[in-house]
């Protein structure tokens, strides 16, 4: 990896690779990625030799746009269970890394929330995956965060035909 790749930090989103720095931590000198999230403006310094353990992977390519589109328009799916194995399925979902596991998660729970007001773990949860997910899809887009934002939500709602109310939730928040 190199200056200028853009990444993915698993359960973070996606970056761009701005610096390498050596930084001494207890009397150790490593070099470090300096990774930029264009989301919330957060600067992360991995360290070089341990990338493969973290789990950093490149941006998708468009051929998985389509893949990803139609995740975001299928039909929601329906957990069954405890609120506690609930979320802790969809925090594995969320650990895998998998993109269009993201997708469905983000799908899901948006539409949840936009039906009715979801528990605050599981908003986290929502708002997570979503960050993920637009994080990465400002750098395939070649978009800013709120037109990526507009797209996703337009595909959610189209698939579920309830953009009347994730309008209405908005306007209410």
């Amino acid at each position: 990896m190199k200056i200028g790749d853009r990444v993915v930090y698993p359960m973070h989103g996606a970056g761009e690779i701005t610096d390498i720095e050596e930084k001494e931590v207890g009397g150790v000198t490593q070099s470090y990625y300096v990774l930029r999230l264009p989301m919330g403006s957060l600067k992360l310094m991995l360290p070089v030799d341990k990338i493969d353990e973290i789990g950093l992977r490149d941006v998708i390519d468009k051929s998985k746009l389509e893949a990803l589109t139609e995740i975001l328009g299928d039909k929601s799916e329906t957990t069954q269970g405890s609120w506690n194995k609930r979320f802790h399925a969809t925090l594995d979902r969320l650990k895998s890394d998998d993109i269009l596991e993201i997708a469905a998660v983000a799908r899901n729970l948006t539409r949840q929330h936009w039906k009715k007001k979801i528990a605050s773990g599981e908003r986290r949860l929502m708002e997570l995956s979503r960050q993920i997910l637009i994080s990465e899809l400002v750098y395939v887009l070649d978009k800013n965060a709120e037109e990526v934002t507009e797209w996703v939500d337009k595909i959610i709602a189209k698939g579920e035909n309830i953009s009347e109310m994730s309008s209405e939730n908005s306007e209410s928040e």
